[in-house]
């Protein structure tokens, strides 16, 4: 793929969230959109709850066996719902970080860590392709169904791989391909937005974690197609597992 193509199916999928974001669209997974499913999240910190919006897959924070006082990155943090999650099982010594290229999703995730009063969050505008994070710096990497919708997911996973800490684990919920992808699938915008186009099947993903430099990586199939997902081929939700080596 081209640097034009990539830029162009990011373009696309930055103007798919922003509207959803602001009302305008509904979600490829979860509820949908900000309308419906609205989710009430009271962290510890603060008596008053935030209502953010889920937009996923799975739940990652339940997979990374999430302890007090690690750092934690969210890759495509979104309104910022697995962050407050995260956040809470963190506690005040953690930290939890959200990087998220779309403006609007940012503006939902500050002010619901504005409301729930949660200081140990804090969310970057980036490119999950080219992270905002210092080497080494962060324990746990988790993301809920965001890495099929970057056009480069060796970028991704290398830039992860690079932000982790010796010894740190990534913690994903992602929609993984059941049957391999025609190249006129690869090509809707439509459906790369959707969270079909941009599925890997489950060996190219493993082999494109190892490829990072990856090890101890684990599968677990969810069910099928979350609500809302639906397409020309068979998905699957999936919590994937790796770990940076020491």
């Amino acid at each position: 793929m081209n640097e034009q193509r990539r830029a162009e199916i990011k373009e696309y999928v930055r103007q798919r969230y922003g509207a959803i974001a602001t009302k305008d669209a509904s979600a490829c997974c979860g509820p949908a959109g900000p309308p419906a499913g609205l989710i009430e999240v009271a962290l510890p910190s603060s008596s008053a709850p935030t209502v953010s919006t889920p937009l996923g897959c799975g739940n990652p924070t339940a997979i990374a066996s999430l302890r007090a006082g690690e750092v934690v990155l969210d890759l495509g943090s979104g309104p910022g719902l697995d962050c407050l999650l995260a956040a809470r099982r963190v506690g005040p010594t953690g930290r939890v970080i959200g990087v998220d290229m779309t403006p609007e999703m940012l503006e939902l995730a500050r002010e619901g860590a504005r409301r729930a009063g949660a200081t140990n969050v804090e969310f970057r505008q980036g490119d999950i392709e080219a992270l905002p994070v210092d080497d080494a710096s962060v324990d746990v990497i988790i993301s809920n169904c965001v890495i099929n919708l970057a056009p480069d997911k060796e970028a991704v996973l290398r830039e992860a791989f690079r932000a982790l800490r010796p010894g740190g684990r990534l913690c994903v919920s992602d929609i993984v391909a059941l049957e391999p992808l025609g190249d006129e699938l690869r090509d809707d915008l439509a459906q790369w937005s959707g969270c079909i186009s941009g599925a890997l099947e489950q060996g190219d993903y493993r082999r494109r974690l190892q490829a990072a430099g990856f090890a101890d990586i684990s599968f677990k199939q969810l069910g099928g197609a979350p609500a809302g997902c639906s397409g020309p081929v068979p998905i699957a939700s999936m919590d994937i597992v790796a770990r940076r080596p020491k």
